[in-house]
């Protein structure tokens, strides 16, 4: 179950952080995007 919440917390996310990067915010879209990357199942998880 905490793996489901941390997995689309981490998709929504990175979809900001591309977003932010459309928008010019390049600090901004980086660092939401190594966020969700660090939370995301695929990455290495700061909760485990």
């Amino acid at each position: 179950m905490l793996g489901t919440i941390l997995w689309i917390i981490a998709v929504v996310l990175v979809i900001l952080g591309i977003v932010r990067l459309i928008q010019k915010d390049i600090l901004w879209g980086i660092v939401l995007i190594v966020v969700g990357l660090l939370i995301g199942p695929g990455g290495v998880s700061i909760f485990t």
